[in-house]
């Protein structure tokens, strides 16, 4: 059986993202330089308070960076051990975790694409648009929608973030889409694959990334299979 190397790691902010969703920063112990590819997760490990080991798996919300800093996007859920330790951490405390892992990540070559992502489905996305826009040679001469849905308007986790990349960069599209939102919301409503006809159509030389829910992941790619795509050009990663 493969043995993998346990890293540990400091948190150096968490951060509230809605009542129930918290950001965590953390900078990886010993190593000047944290190697993953955009869109991988970690192994979080812990141990209960009855001594049995806990292993969680969290996609890094952030883009590759030379300095051995990750983020984690996270929901607190009711009675689930790993969530509600990672969220009660205070700058200063220490994480155990192995990886990278995963190949949720950007096929080459690069095409047209549209990132879909429902809550926490956010994470992989925030890794892979900031790493793609930081570089022009990495995303010249394509066009990037980021299609999420949320209920309300308090859900859309990184707005500011996004809304800033939108304004920076012409090829690239935020649209969130609520499906409870209020009165005074002038943005998209329902559900992420109600949108997807007017964004992408039957395009075939695009491709589609698809973060969330077993649900929304599902209906999402009956709707892109329904407007002719073929599997290769959709790729997702489901959270439950």
């Amino acid at each position: 059986m493969a043995q993998f190397k346990t890293f540990e790691a400091r948190v150096l902010k968490s951060t509230p993202l809605s009542e129930f969703t918290k950001h965590i920063e953390l900078e990886v112990k010993g190593v000047s330089h944290f190697g993953f590819v955009a869109g991988q997760w970690l192994s979080v490990k812990t141990m209960t308070p009855d001594g049995e080991e806990m292993t969680r798996a969290y996609s890094i919300a952030s883009p590759p960076s030379a300095n051995g800093h990750v983020s984690f996007c996270l929901n607190r859920v009711q009675d689930g051990f790993m969530s509600n330790y990672l969220c009660d951490l205070s700058a200063g405390e220490e994480i155990a975790f192995q990886g990278p892992f995963g190949d949720f990540t950007l096929r080459p070559p690069l095409r047209d694409t549209v990132f879909i992502a429902t809550g926490t489905g956010i994470a992989p996305f925030r890794s892979m648009l900031h790493w793609l826009l930081a570089d022009p040679e990495q995303h010249r001469g394509h066009e990037f929608w980021l299609l999420f849905g949320a209920r309300f308007e308090q859900d859309i986790y990184y707005r500011e973030e996004f809304e800033r990349l939108a304004a920076e960069h012409a090829n690239f599209h935020f649209l969130p889409t609520l499906s409870r939102g209020g009165p005074e919301w002038l943005g998209l409503r329902g559900y992420v694959q109600e949108h997807l006809g007017s964004i992408v159509g039957a395009r075939a030389d695009i491709h589609a990334y698809i973060c969330g829910l077993n649900n929304m992941v599902s209906a999402v790619r009956e709707c892109l299979t329904a407007f002719g795509w073929h599997k290769k050009q959709i790729v997702f990663e489901r959270y439950d």
